[in-house]
């Protein structure tokens, strides 16, 4: 079959050509990403003693704002690139981002003071905001809808994954070398992918979704994404799902060394943690993303209800682990991270399919922004506070209720979805 450029279209069951090697660089290039976000944290001790003075009252909120700087200048900068992804070689934008968020990585490595670091973040940041909103319209437009939650999946894995390997690989390093080495391990391979990427040639622009060439988009087409009951439903999902997510892995080493958990198969407790985290994570983001695809021929808004069942049980699970004595508790842990990561390939796929491709970008990036400043950025305070007052299992019990809300929105997606993913390639060109 072909587009309208004479090329290959995807078929139901495979992406166009080029679209193997697309989705291998880009699983390498998210996996980088999330070994750069998690190296912060693994040498964070080493930083703090040595970047700051031993009897500053305020350090431990100095080194918190490091992650906060980094989340700021990401979702800042994300509708931006959202916007530059619609209008310029897409692949150019992530070569960019990459170099970028590599180079300032090693600069975090070569600071001799705190506002220096503070500074390198903000650039990690916006490095990885270039790539954020814009590499699943690329792979939005290499795959069609019928194997994008699986698509997805593959991609999003990086996610657990990478971020497991940071913390281990960061603190390796920091422990043979110093901290500074685990940041400049980054640089090289980065620039590599990044040199990569700016080789590759973009696919067509909707040629997986569209007979006929987008045209540009203009600004009242924005306004498309807030008519949109899938987009806003998977948004809203999507944002209590992120809070879960920031809570719990900021909280939970603390948990487990309060209720003086012992080691396992030779692992502390928050070593253990982290090594479940990257195989459930792993294993749930491919099995959501493949029971979403499986399902999408017999039921209409599969992908919600895939990502609905998945946080509902997520939800029960983490309750029950809180009632579970250990080491029995950690099967529960596995339970609740396993289907945390459930929707991952789902949801994405949905934003892909429910907005038009001259939107995508933006759809991707408004995302991005809401997911993080709603969800992650507040809920680790927000439950901090909880535990103040009443302990953090009382804490976990409002993640718990959060993950309840997001299978709420969920199922209240389900009925526009099949709908609304119709609409998407019409919308733009007849102006409805």
């Amino acid at each position: 079959m072909l587009d309208w450029r004479g090329e290959n279209r995807a078929s139901a069951d495979r992406g166009i050509p080029g679209a193997g090697v697309a989705l291998t660089l880009l699983i390498l290039i998210n996996l980088f990403n999330y070994i750069d976000r998690q190296v912060l944290a693994a040498v964070e001790p080493e930083i703090r003693r040595e970047l700051l003075a031993p009897d500053d009252p305020n350090a431990q909120g100095k080194m918190g704002l490091l992650a906060t700087a980094f989340l700021v200048s990401y979702m800042a900068a994300a509708p931006l690139f959202g916007w530059l992804a619609e209008r310029y070689s897409r692949w150019l934008l992530i070569g960019v981002g990459v170099a970028l968020w590599s180079l300032a990585s090693g600069a975090s490595g070569l600071a001799a003071a705190f506002a220096t670091l503070l500074v390198t973040r903000c650039l990690v940041g916006v490095g990885e905001g270039a790539y954020g909103p814009v590499a699943p319209t690329l792979l939005s437009d290499f795959y069609p809808l019928e194997i994008r939650g699986r698509v997805m999946a593959w991609f999003y894995m990086a996610i657990p994954f990478g971020g497991a390997l940071g913390y281990v690989l960061g603190g390796y390093i920091a422990a043979r070398l110093n901290w500074r080495w685990a940041f400049y391990a980054v640089v090289a391979p980065g620039l590599l992918l990044a040199l990569w990427a700016m080789l590759m040639r973009d696919p067509p622009r909707g040629g997986t979704d569209l007979a006929t060439p987008p045209r540009r988009a203009e600004w009242r087409d924005y306004l498309l994404l807030f008519d949109t009951p899938s987009y806003l439903l998977n948004t809203l999902g999507m944002t209590a799902m992120t809070f879960a997510i920031g809570a719990l892995a900021f909280w939970m080493p603390a948990y487990l060394v309060h209720q003086r958990v012992g080691p396992l198969f030779g692992m502390g407790p928050v070593m253990l943690f982290g090594a479940i985290t990257a195989l459930a994570g792993l294993f749930g983001t491919l099995a959501g993303g493949i029971a979403g695809d499986a399902l999408r021929r017999r039921f209409r808004g599969a992908y919600f209800l895939v990502s609905a069942l998945g946080i509902l049980i997520s939800g029960p699970s983490l309750l029950a682990f809180l009632g579970t004595p250990f080491p029995a508790a950690w099967i529960f842990v596995f339970l609740t991270v396993f289907f945390l990561f459930f929707n991952t390939g789902p949801t994405n796929a949905i934003l892909a399919n429910v907005t038009h491709p001259a939107i995508r970008a933006s759809g991707f990036a408004l995302n991005i922004l809401v997911i993080h400043a709603l969800g992650d950025a507040i809920s680790p305070p927000i439950v901090g506070a909880i535990a103040d007052r009443w302990g953090l299992p009382i804490g976990f019990v409002a993640v718990s209720a959060f993950m309840g809300l997001g299978g709420m929105f969920w199922l209240w997606g389900a009925r526009h979805l099949d709908r609304d993913t119709q609409l998407a390639p019409l919308r733009l060109r007849s102006g409805q």
